[in-house]
């Protein structure tokens, strides 16, 4: 080894030494142009566990399990079902343990709930938010049309 201001050949380990703010390694002679940095000490071995690889989807699910989605006027509902429990917003916070802000954002239609949220609401008001669709068999609208399925083959038209 080197030192690598002045080049002579070191013997044994060379000294670290930080020499105008950068860490240089020396012979002892040179080491005097700047401070001597303590050697670290030998880091240890430890086994570190490799994560496990997440599934490319995470929402992927089975083909035969339903697709949950909320229902387009839920503000609505909401609103409409507590009035006719005679319940203030405050009354149906507290029940649901959620904050007053949280059920004046769901009424006026400027917050969605959460399936968690949206199930709460169901238990209590003794009403229906969320609708489950099944999966689609695309394969099925491949063979009934030679160009492929079309927009309105797959949508599910909803009558009001």
């Amino acid at each position: 080894m080197r030192c690598e201001i002045c080049g002579k050949s070191i013997e044994g380990r060379p000294l670290r030494t930080k020499i105008d703010g950068s860490v240089m390694e020396v012979c002892e002679n040179c080491s005097k142009f700047g401070r001597i940095l303590k050697t670290p000490p030998k880091p240890k071995r430890t086994l570190v566990k490799k994560p496990k690889p997440k599934s490319r989807n995470i929402q992927q699910r089975r083909r035969d399990e339903p697709i949950e989605e909320l229902i387009e006027d839920y503000n609505i509902i909401i609103r409409q079902k507590r009035e006719v429990k005679g319940w203030s917003r405050e009354d149906l916070g507290s029940k649901i343990n959620e904050k007053v802000s949280v059920i004046n954002r769901l009424e006026s239609g400027k917050m969605v709930p959460d399936i968690k949220l949206a199930k709460k609401l169901e238990n209590i008001l003794k009403i229906t938010l969320i609708e489950k669709f099944d999966d689609i068999d695309l394969e099925s609208f491949k063979k009934s049309s030679s160009n492929g399925p079309t927009l309105g083959d797959i949508v599910k038209i909803k009558k009001k």
